[in-house]
């Protein structure tokens, strides 16, 4: 008898959800026809005509209106009665849904010298200390959250495209500390978005002798205020 394996998150949504999976019979694939007829009907009730949208929130807000106009149709087995009607009816007797799974695809992967992690040809950033070491990669289809020794040690949004480069900046701060002269040239800070007071601080101190270690310290006084913090803090 062959013996079936489950993914592990899988098992973990059907404990959440209290439901019991159940595996075809190997080599028979008819078992499953009457789902598979069902993805190929949801297929053509809410895709068709295809849509062309930005990214996964607007695919969403379109399918969400999709839904609301396939409500509006006829039920298949009750056609005398639209589909939101029947709906209404059944969903006194579901059970509440109490706790959202927290559903996403697990990866091991090791931290490079450069503070970076490889995910899908694209490359994010993770704070400095975590160099050389093992992290836990939590995939989503909307962000990139790192894991080691139990914490979250960096989030980002997660990106499909080819050789992007994700930085966030306040994972090199510790990089600053040892040589502040990086603040100009490296790739992380061309495009860190400061709040626009503290911009006008950074462009005083940089013409300054000395303005990058200056503007560096201000930065490590601040790491833990956050951007509207940093914003108090320079009372610009």
């Amino acid at each position: 008898m062959v013996k079936r394996r489950f993914n592990r998150r899988f098992l973990a949504s059907a404990n959440h959800y209290l439901f019991e999976p159940v595996a075809c019979t190997p080599e028979s694939g008819w078992e499953k026809g009457q789902v598979e007829n069902q993805v190929g009907n949801i297929r053509e009730w809410l895709f068709i005509p295809m849509a062309k949208v930005e990214d996964f929130a607007a695919l969403n807000a379109w399918l969400a209106m999709r839904c609301r106009e396939l409500a509006g149709c006829p039920h298949p087995e009750q056609s005398s009665r639209r589909i939101a009607e029947c709906f209404s009816e059944e969903q006194p007797l579901f059970m509440p849904v109490k706790a959202r799974f927290d559903g996403y695809v697990e990866e091991i992967r090791r931290v490079s010298q450069l503070y970076l992690i490889r995910i899908d040809r694209n490359r994010y950033s993770v704070p400095a200390q975590w160099a050389n070491t093992v992290a836990s990669v939590r995939l989503t289809a909307e962000r990139v959250t790192l894991v080691s020794e139990g914490q979250v040690i960096a989030e980002h949004p997660r990106r499909f495209g080819r050789d992007q480069l994700i930085c966030d900046p306040w994972h090199y701060l510790s990089v600053l500390q040892k040589k502040p002269g990086s603040l100009r040239p490296g790739a992380p800070f061309q495009t860190w978005e400061l709040a626009v007071s503290i911009k006008v601080v950074q462009d005083r101190f940089l013409k300054q002798d000395k303005g990058d270690r200056a503007f560096v310290d201000l930065l490590l006084m601040a790491r833990s205020l956050g951007d509207c913090g940093l914003e108090t803090l320079v009372g610009v």
